[in-house]
């Protein structure tokens, strides 16, 4: 992260990512840099907002030219230099603070103020609360010390108070990042959690349109996320853990989350998902219906098409899994899966091509666990690669995954006649059967098993590969269906119609 990035004093369309494009690649980076890339005329700045520096490396993509701003913000890594001498604080300010704990609780149940909603409260003293005043004030440690006492079925004073520290400095940090934006007619998160959050308050200290799309339910993620998480304490003994209840902190983490979305939905003017299972979600997690709509993911078909006549036929025996090694996309069911598969078929291999390097600990993990099944040679960790390299050398498409949106992989391997065996999340079973009775009178594209089945993964993949009369007619579907509601064209006028509208109000 060297290199210089590009700067501008000002944006037509501010897009705030966290995690996510330009520094890591993946299906919504993909979808975020074609976005850039089919609107040349519109100004874009990018506001990256990441964990730790540490934890992100170099650009992964080549920046259109209109993306004319870059700035990055590690919200874990951020020193602080606030004064760590005695100061009581603002008593009225947390008077504010205690309705923003409440809210956190149950954000469903009341309003927040428009105090809260704005920067000053964040930034000035006098306003509200500053950064310094939350850390090292006496009211703080007043105002967290009667909450431990009111809320916490921990034991751990030092837990809690730390953790609610953690868990709030980066509300102050996303103010300074706001404040300190160059001016853009649109805001655009694709997200909600960090990024949305950013949005919403510049959406109420500039009155500037939001625009929010949600490739996956962040909450939904986050909660699976904070659920498997190993740095979450939990100070329960053997005796008191009972394995049907969240330990204390877990669900302190993910109450928060959801109500930082809740604060997002309700300040974004569009809201849009990926298909309508996602859009009922976010109904049900605070979203206005009226704001809310469905814009499918969509593909560039022209670059793929051709990639069609370059498969072997047979199909090769080779098992594509395509996406990040993390546990979110459960390699390790794919692995398992292959086992039987090789049993079944021993010229079959199974490709993961995807980066390696965003949970070193779990790819490791995933590499012992194919030498111990006798592996090795089998299932091949072959890194980022081109997927017009990839896509014609494989028989199957797989997806494992615990959660997903509409994966672009799904669409990419269908327009050159791929099929796909995934698991049933997120969209992957409207893709797979088709989604009402034309899109359904088009046939099956492959196969669906349940969540953690490497058996029921592994017999979809051998009915697909061992009948070829199948293979070709979930091959024809594929092509049928991505070719018929998946391309660019459809999903880039929607998303035309949305700027269009956002940016005429800010006309200059």
């Amino acid at each position: 992260m060297k290199r210089a990035f590009p700067q501008a004093t000002k944006a037509d369309v501010a897009l705030l990512l966290e995690g996510t494009y330009p520094f890591v690649s993946g299906g919504v980076s993909s979808w975020v840099h074609h976005i850039i890339r089919s609107f040349p005329e519109t100004h874009f700045a990018a506001v990256f907002i990441g964990s730790r520096r540490e934890d992100y490396h170099e650009i992964k993509y080549e920046l259109p030219e209109n993306l004319v701003h870059l700035e990055t913000h590690f919200i874990f890594d951020k020193k602080h230099h606030h004064s760590k001498k005695k100061m009581a604080g603002n008593p009225k300010g947390f008077e504010k603070i205690k309705e923003l704990h409440e809210w956190f609780r149950a954000p469903g149940e009341s309003a927040l103020s428009q105090e809260i909603k704005s920067l000053p409260f964040y930034l000035d003293p006098v306003k509200g609360v500053h950064h310094g005043q939350f850390l090292h004030s006496l009211l703080s440690w007043e105002f967290i010390s009667a909450r431990f006492e009111q809320y916490c079925t921990d034991p751990s004073f030092v837990d809690y108070f730390w953790t609610v520290r953690n868990m709030h400095t980066p509300i102050w940090q996303l103010a300074e990042i706001a404040q300190h934006l160059i001016p853009a007619k649109v805001y655009h998160t694709i997200s909600t959690g960090y990024a949305g959050f950013l949005g919403a308050l510049l959406r109420h200290n500039t009155g500037r349109p939001l625009i929010l799309s949600e490739h996956g339910i962040y909450t939904k993620e986050r909660r699976i996320d904070l659920l498997q998480s190993h740095w979450i304490k939990d100070n329960r003994n053997a005796f008191q853990r009972d394995p049907t209840v969240i330990s204390y902190y877990r669900e302190l983490w993910i109450r928060f989350f959801e109500a930082i979305g809740r604060f997002c939905y309700d300040a974004a003017g569009t809201i849009c998902s990926l298909f309508e299972e996602a859009r009922q979600r976010q109904i049900t997690d605070g979203a206005s219906p009226e704001k809310t709509r469905v814009i499918p993911n969509g593909i560039a078909l022209s670059r793929l098409k051709p990639l069609r006549g370059k498969r072997s036929v047979p199909p090769p025996p080779i098992l594509c899994l395509l996406g990040r090694v993390v546990p979110i996309k459960d390699i390790k069911c794919f692995i398992r899966a292959m086992r039987t598969i090789v049993n079944i078929l021993p010229e079959a291999e199974g490709w993961v091509v995807g980066p390696t390097d965003e949970q070193p600990e779990y790819y490791q993990d995933c590499r012992n666990l194919a030498e111990n099944l006798g592996l090795a040679d089998k299932v091949k960790f072959l890194g980022f690669q081109k997927i017009t390299d990839i896509l014609p050398n494989a028989g199957v498409l797989v997806l494992s995954s615990i959660s997903e949106g509409l994966p672009l992989v799904i669409l990419e391997g269908y327009a050159t006649g791929l099929p796909v065996v995934s698991t049933d999340v997120g969209s992957c079973k409207q893709l797979v059967f088709g989604l009402g009775e034309e899109d359904e009178g088009i046939g099956s594209a492959g196969e669906i098993v349940g969540i953690g089945n490497p058996q029921a993964l592994a017999n979809a993949c051998i009915n697909l590969l061992g009948n070829a009369d199948a293979w070709q007619t979930a091959s024809n579907a594929a092509v049928t269906r991505v070719e018929r509601y998946y391309t660019e064209e459809i999903m880039i006028n929607q998303y035309r119609e949305i700027y269009e509208g956002a940016l005429a109000q800010w006309r200059e």
